[in-house]
C-alpha cells in the first residue's frame, strides 16, 4: 500500500473520531501508542526474533484479544505502566491518557486498521512518509497549535540539498520538533551516497544524529518519526533529548546543526503571588560560552547554535526578522558572529509559508572558523525570495521547485550575482563585511527590491493573498505590543 494510501486510510478513520470530539492532534498521539506497540511485537516474531521490549502482560496481542469495556479498561492501564517505564517506553508513553470516546472505535482501529498491515515489512520509506503525511495534516490543523513544530518540507528540502551533508558527518537539532531536519538529512545521505558500507550504514543509523526537543508531546512524535524511518540503535535507544537546550552547554559539537527555533520572542515564567498577583518573569539564559545575556529566545538559539559546532561545522537556522535588526544584545550577537564565522549566505522568506502565523522568517547559513584576529566573513550573499512573491498554505503553498533557483546560486562556484544596474529584478546580490558593519546595528535586514503592489494597483496580488499577508501583518504587529505590554507591566511591579 502506497504512503497515500495509507495515510488516506488512517486519515479517513480520524474523521469518524472527530464526531467523539477527538482532536487530529489527540488521532496522531493515539496511532503512535498504537503503531509502537504492533511495531513491537512484530519484532519478536520471524525474521527477527527480538525479545519483547514491552512488558507481556501490556503487548500487542492483549488488545487484539479483548473488546468493549475491558479492551477500554486494559488500554487504560497499559498507558498508564508503559509511561511510567524508563527509556524508549517511558519517551513514548510518558503522560499517555486514552482519548477514545467509544470501545468499538478503539477495537475497529487496532484489529481493521493497524494490526490487518505488516509495518515491519514495509520500507522506512513507505512507513515514515505516511506517517509524515499525518504529522502535516496535523500541523494543518491551525487550532490545535501543532504547526508551530512544522516546517514546510519544501524548505527543508531545499537547506538540506544546499547544506549537502555527507556520511560520517553528525548532524544535529536542538529545537527538532517532529524530526523533519533530522529525516531529511537521512534520506539526503541515503539517496546521495546508494554505495555505503555495512558500517557507513550502522553509523549513519545510530551514531549520526542528534535532536533535542523541549515538548513532550512533541518529542513523542519525533521518536516515532524517527523508529519508522529506521533511525536509532537496534537496543531500541533513540538520539533524542527531551529538555530544554538552552538549558546548559552539552559538550558535544557536530558538523552540521539544521534548526527552525520556536518563534515565541521571550522566555518566561508565570508566578503566582501569596496574594493571588500574578507575575510573568522574563527568563535570561546565563552562559559563559554566551556573547550577550538576553531573554529573546531565537538569539540565544544562534549564540547555542554556534557552541554546538564543530570548528568548520556548518549551519543553517530559521531565524525572524527581529534577529536581523534589533538591537543591544542582538547588534552584540550579530557582529560576534560576522567576526567569528563565515556568515556567507541569507534567504530572505516570503509570508504565507509557516503554520504560526505572523512570521517574516530568513535562513542563515554561516561556518565556524577558528580563532582569529580579523573576520571570517568577507561576503554575505542575500537572495531575496519576499519582494513581490506570494505563497498561500492552502491555495498557493511552497514547492520545492520554487527553491530552485536559490539552490543552484548557492552551489555555484564561483557565485554571481543576479542583480545589477543594468538587471534591477535579480534576487541574489553580496554585501561586503565593511558594508555590513557600517549599516546601523549591524543590521542585515537589507532588501533592495522594488515592491510592485506599492506602485501598481494592476499588479496587486489576489483578494485572499492580500487578506492573509495583511492578517499575518496584523499579528505580528500584536505579537510585538503583546511583549512590550508585558515588559511595561514588569517594569511597573518592579517600581510599585
Amino acid at each position: 500500500m502506497t504512503p497515500a494510501a495509507i495515510v488516506s486510510k488512517l486519515w479517513n478513520f480520524c474523521n469518524v473520531l472527530r464526531d467523539d470530539g477527538m482532536s487530529y492532534g489527540d488521532y496522531v498521539e493515539q496511532l503512535t501508542y498504537l503503531l509502537f506497540l504492533k511495531m513491537a511485537d512484530e519484532r519478536t516474531k520471524p525474521p527477527y526474533n527480538h525479545p519483547s521490549t514491552v512488558p507481556l502482560q501490556w503487548a500487542w496481542p492483549t488488545l487484539v484479544k479483548k473488546d468493549g469495556d475491558e479492551l477500554f479498561d486494559h488500554y487504560r492501564h497499559t498507558l498508564e505502566n508503559l509511561g511510567n517505564e524508563k527509556g524508549l517506553l517511558g519517551l513514548i508513553f510518558n503522560k499517555s491518557q486514552n482519548k477514545f470516546q467509544d470501545p468499538a472505535k478503539l477495537r475497529r482501529l487496532i484489529v481493521d486498521l493497524i494490526d490487518k498491515e505488516n509495518w515491519s515489512v514495509m520500507s522506512a520509506d513507505v512507513k515514515g512518509d505516511a506517517y509524515e503525511g499525518l504529522l502535516e495534516k496535523n500541523a494543518q490543523d491551525t487550532k490545535s497549535g501543532a504547526g508551530q513544530y512544522f516546517t514546510p518540507r519544501p524548505l527543508i528540502q531545499a537547506i538540506v540539498d544546499v547544506i549537502a551533508p555527507k556520511p560520517g558527518e553528525t548532524v544535529c537539532d536542538p529545537a527538532c520538533g517532529t524530526g523533519g531536519f533530522l529525516l531529511a538529512a537521512h534520506d539526503a545521505i541515503v539517496s546521495k551516497h546508494p554505495h555505503m558500507s555495512r558500517e557507513e550504514r550502522k553509523a549513519l543509523r545510530e551514531g549520526t544524529f542528534k535532536g533535542w526537543e523541549l515538548v513532550q508531546s512533541t518529542a513523542r512524535l519525533c521518536a516515532m518519526n524517527l523508529m519508522l524511518h529506521g533511525i536509532g540503535g537496534g537496543d531500541g535507544a533513540l538520539p533524542l533529548a527531551v529538555s530544554d537546550s538552552l538549558a546548559a552547554d552539552p559538550g558535544e559539537r557536530f558538523d552540521i546543526i539544521l534548526t527552525n527555533p520556536p518563534f515565541g520572542k521571550k522566555s518566561s515564567t508565570t508566578i503566582v503571588a501569596e496574594d493571588g498577583k500574578v507575575n510573568r518573569e522574563t527568563e535570561t539564559i546565563e552562559r559563559d560560552d554566551f556573547w550577550a545575556t538576553t531573554s529573546n529566545k531565537q538569539l540565544n538559539f544562534m549564540q547555542h547554535v554556534k557552541t554546538l559546532l564543530k570548528q568548520h561545522g556548518r549551519a543553517a537556522v530559521v531565524v525572524p526578522d527581529n534577529v536581523l535588526f534589533e538591537g543591544g544584545a542582538g547588534e552584540t550577537i550579530r557582529r560576534k558572529l560576522l567576526h567569528e564565522c563565515d556568515v556567507h549566505t541569507l534567504l530572505r522568506l516570503p509570508t504565507g509559508l509557516f503554520y504560526a502565523q505572523g512570521v517574516k522568517a530568513n535562513v542563515l547559513f554561516f561556518t565556524r572558523k577558528p580563532a582569529s584576529e580579523t573576520p571570517w566573513t568577507k561576503k554575505l550573499w542575500i537572495y531575496d525570495l519576499r519582494t513581490n512573491v506570494h505563497f498561500t498554505l492552502k491555495t498557493n503553498p511552497l514547492k520545492r521547485s520554487d527553491l530552485d533557483e536559490f539552490v543552484q546560486l548557492y552551489a555555484a562556484k564561483p557565485r554571481a550575482a543576479t542583480w545589477s544596474a543594468e538587471s534591477p529584478t535579480g534576487r541574489w546580490r553580496c554585501y561586503d563585511y565593511a558594508d555590513l558593519i557600517a549599516r546601523d546595528k549591524a543590521s542585515l535586514d537589507i532588501f533592495w527590491l522594488k515592491d510592485d503592489s506599492l506602485e501598481d494597483s494592476d499588479n496587486l496580488p489576489a483578494p485572499g493573498v492580500l487578506a492573509a499577508e495583511i492578517v499575518e501583518d496584523l499579528q505580528a504587529a500584536l505579537e510585538q505590543f503583546r511583549l512590550i505590554a508585558e515588559d511595561l507591566g514588569e517594569a511597573v511591579a518592579v517600581e510599585s
